[in-house]
């Protein structure tokens, strides 16, 4: 009878642990999507941001279009520094919430009293802090491993 009972206090810790795993695991990957996607997010407006400058710089309904979009991209930056953390990627969310600061500093210099100041735009290091960040997005994908 003890022996029975100490296998089944043996394989209940192991149940435990194994579920106790399996959610870090859990928790690892849903970093990973919300990380992945935030930089997504980045590279997208990377990547359109050239040309709606260009276009902002004669137009005053793309200018107010790409001031919403740096405004978004603060508030999305802002929300993805608050997310919940899974103690392997501790480490690369310091880094991406120190870049993402930077990010947000940098919009803040471009918007000036709720209104975007284009030639500002096109001397800041955003792109350049925004490009640090996708750099980040290799060593994130392998949390998810």
């Amino acid at each position: 009878m003890r022996n029975i009972m100490l296998l089944l206090v043996i394989f209940s810790s192991m149940m435990l642990s194994a579920c106790s795993l399996l959610e870090e695991a859990n928790t690892s990957l849903e970093y990973v999507n919300q990380a992945t996607e935030h930089i997504n997010t980045l590279r997208d407006f990377a990547e359109q941001a050239p040309q709606m400058v260009k276009d902002a710089a004669v137009n005053p309904e793309a200018k107010q279009e790409l001031e919403n979009r740096l405004n978004a991209l603060k508030e999305d930056v802002e929300q993805f520094n608050k997310i919940d953390t899974p103690a392997i990627a501790e480490e690369i969310h310091q880094q991406l919430v120190d870049k993402n600061e930077a990010v947000v500093q940098e919009i803040n210099k471009v918007v000036e009293s709720g209104h975007l100041a284009i030639d500002k735009l096109e001397n800041t290091q955003l792109f350049t802090t925004i490009n640090d960040i996708i750099t980040l997005l290799d060593r994130i994908e392998k949390l998810g491993l």
